[in-house]
């Protein structure tokens, strides 16, 4: 069965997220995922707090920007909701958009160097390891967790869109993150991409998992606001771009999204959604049936 989940647009205010997280538990919703934008809600925080009110959902986080953390404190945050949570929190991390990273004075010259330093220093902590790395990024002396993930976890994901970044996440992370601007055609091309920096890397073994945001709007306007928001981020000429109608339209572009190689898929709202915890449910109890 694919896992299906839908996002907590940092549109939201962050009052306004135990609601939903509420939600999407009670609805039987198998994933809630959070972004770290640029200047809303913290990942870590809005993670931890979503992970606390709810009994079962997982808590996804797409992304936490690399340039904004030290690795050894992003390990000690993943570690510690992986212990608290087992089994229940996914992290990715991203090199960042980088306008954002130049205002905060944190945009390097190489993010995709950055970015493969990070996941690599990060999954060898998360893995209990004791790491001395000095990388152009990256520093660490001697460091290891006193409180690694106990059991199995998610990994560490990655986000990606460009071909070089797209072979990193294959080479370095544990699966990889697409975002919305990506059609079945875009998630063949990431998956080819994906499997040549494992291969690169000699990664052969084992399932890398692909995770796709879907745009999706629903109700009476649905088509009026997928079209407003596709032309607003400048993808209206992506053919086969998000879905727009009800569940079953909806859980045919996921079965499209499915059969070009994603693992899960995230159903994201529209930044208008007039009603999130309603799109929650909708996911859930309309979608969710529909889709093996």
């Amino acid at each position: 069965m694919t896992p299906l989940g839908a996002v907590f647009r940092p549109q939201l205010p962050p009052e306004r997220l135990r609601s939903v997280a509420q939600v999407a538990d009670e609805a039987g919703l198998e994933e809630l995922w959070l972004w770290e934008d640029c200047f809303s809600e913290g990942g870590i925080s809005t993670a931890a707090a979503a992970l606390a009110w709810t009994e079962r959902v997982r808590i996804g986080v797409g992304l936490l920007p690399v340039p904004l953390r030290n690795v050894a404190v992003t390990a000690m945050e993943a570690a510690s909701l992986h212990r608290m949570f087992p089994g229940r929190a996914i992290l990715g991390v991203g090199h960042g958009v980088q306008d954002w990273m130049g205002q905060v004075g944190a945009r390097v010259e190489s993010p995709v160097t950055l970015l493969r330093e990070h996941l690599l220093a990060l999954r060898a902590l998360l893995g209990g390891e004791r790491v001395t790395v000095d990388g152009r990024y990256v520093t660490l002396d001697d460091v290891a967790l006193d409180w690694p993930p106990e059991g199995p976890h998610s990994g560490v994901l990655a986000g990606a869109t460009g071909p070089r970044s797209l072979r990193l996440t294959g080479e370095a992370a544990d699966g990889t993150i697409l975002t919305a601007a990506t059609n079945a055609e875009g998630v063949r091309k990431a998956r080819q991409l994906v499997e040549e920096g494992r291969a690169a890397a000699g990664r052969g073994a084992g399932h890398h998992p692909v995770v796709v945001y879907l745009l999706t709007a629903t109700g009476p306007d649905a088509a009026a606001r997928l079209r407003a928001e596709l032309v607003a981020e400048g993808l209206d000429s992506v053919p086969d771009l998000g879905v727009a109608g009800d569940a079953g339209a909806v859980a045919k572009a996921v079965d499209r999204l499915v059969e070009a190689g994603a693992d899960r898929v995230v159903l994201q709202p529209t930044a208008d959604e007039p009603d999130p915890e309603g799109f929650v449910r909708f996911a859930a109890e309309d979608v969710r049936p529909l889709v093996p």
